[in-house]
């Protein structure tokens, strides 16, 4: 049998690859995923975790929990800004990323696999890498579009793969960083966005692993290939930020999930899960609905929706903003202020938190807790009214809760009991 005198040549022939490239690229999401990690460990934060096991069920978190803090009512924009920006930035950085991938895969290939025990450590790293974020950002495109396929809790999911990620990606900065300090500092960037495909030179070897020995003829530039990234990354921006920002941009956002608009009028405007999604039936909400709220020393009134309508009515302009990125503009709410609810049943000063539960009888957050200071705020109400109109089915009739700064999920709709007092968290759960 014949020897073949050397090992067949690579695959990865493209001249583009090499250290600088590579570099460019890792600056980029060395600058874009920190601000995604951080505002999503806000947006974890604003569920109000520590109200376990009623808001999350993430367990052991641990120290990975330092962070935690009562959520602030103040601005009462702050988590649509926050969550607009973890969202759209994740789905921005997906071309760079999947760029990123690109031009380490001949690493990725590269044999043999392991050579020796630091090199095995510098493989695992690799993977968590990798994998890590694929996994982040693939759960958080399909959970943005509603495609809930995940085997367990999304939320505990993506906290524990964040952490994984971002620790890999920690990891391999300290590593690399210098090699791409170094990358950076070899080639001039306005040099490079200055040369044509016809000038395109491979860079030089080295031992990084990711120059080709046998590069192809160029069929685009740096310059081509860093512009196909900025502008897949533009286009993502401009048909995802509109969920956002609002405006007349809602109608540019090409990659929400569609029909979430029930109509036109006062509740025409999105929302998450229609009433027949959650199978809330006309009985549960008609005329036989009632509204129990219990309190201290076990003192306990049950409410018609009436009766409700002759306690004493307040408005608040707040928006809704859910986890999956899109929020609403300001909707003006009306109805009875948490608060004076709360007075009803013992707790005239200085309110405790509310166990809320809904008539929702299946899926995720039929039951959730606010804490005081949410209870507290003159803006909290359990809602009869929005923009002038009854609420309808969808939005929560007959009344739902309104908080502002809240994850759209805690804005509790189609409610049937409210119990204050923290205790009740831990008798619930």
């Amino acid at each position: 049998m014949r020897v073949p005198s050397r090992l067949p040549a690579s695959p990865w022939r493209s001249p583009l690859r090499g250290p600088w490239l590579t570099s460019v690229l890792g600056l980029v999401l060395l600058v874009g995923v920190p601000l995604m990690f951080l505002t999503g460990l806000l947006s974890y934060a604003a569920y109000n975790p520590n109200l376990s096991h009623i808001n999350d069920k993430t367990p052991g978190k641990g120290l990975l929990g330092f962070y935690l803090f009562s959520w602030p009512t103040h601005p009462y924009w702050l988590y649509r800004l926050n969550q607009g920006v973890h969202v759209t930035l994740g789905v921005v950085l997906v071309p760079v990323l999947l760029a990123k991938l690109w031009s380490v895969v001949p690493k990725l290939f590269a044999l043999p696999p392991v050579r020796s025990i630091g090199h095995a450590l510098d493989r695992l790293s690799l993977l968590l890498l990798v994998g890590g974020g694929i996994f982040e950002f693939v759960t958080g495109l399909l959970n943005v579009q509603l495609d809930y396929i995940f085997p367990g809790s999304f939320y505990t999911l993506h906290f524990y793969g964040a952490w994984v990620f971002f620790g890999a990606m920690l990891a391999h900065v300290a590593l690399r960083f210098p090699r791409m300090l170094r990358s950076l500092r070899g080639r001039d960037l306005r040099a490079e966005l200055r040369t044509p495909t016809s000038r395109t030179k491979p860079e030089p070897a080295d031992d990084s692993g990711l120059v080709s020995d046998h590069p192809a003829q160029p069929t685009i530039s740096r310059r081509g290939a860093l512009g196909m990234v900025g502008l897949g990354s533009l286009v993502l921006f401009l048909v995802t930020a509109g969920q956002s920002i609002g405006g007349p941009l809602r109608e540019t956002a090409l990659l929400a999930p569609h029909g979430r608009r029930p109509g036109d009028g006062p509740n025409g405007f999105p929302v998450n899960k229609p009433a027949a999604t959650v199978h809330i039936r006309p009985q549960d909400i008609g005329e036989n609905w009632r509204l129990t709220v219990r309190g201290a020393a076990g003192r306990s009134v049950t409410l018609t929706l009436d009766e409700l309508r002759r306690l004493p009515q307040h408005s608040s302009a707040l928006p809704i903003a859910c986890v999956e990125g899109w929020s609403t503009e300001n909707q003006h709410w009306q109805g009875v202020r948490l608060r004076d609810l709360a007075a009803l049943v013992g707790h005239d000063s200085d309110p405790p938190g509310v166990f809320v539960e809904s008539v929702q009888l299946a899926g995720s957050f039929r039951a959730v807790a606010l804490r005081a200071n949410q209870v507290r705020d003159g803006r909290s109400l359990l809602a009869l009214r929005v923009n002038g109109a009854e609420l309808s089915s969808d939005h929560g009739r007959p009344a739902r809760i309104i908080v502002p700064d809240a994850p759209g999920v805690l804005n509790t709709k189609w409610v049937r009991q409210l119990t204050f007092g923290a205790t009740d968290f831990e008798e619930r759960a």
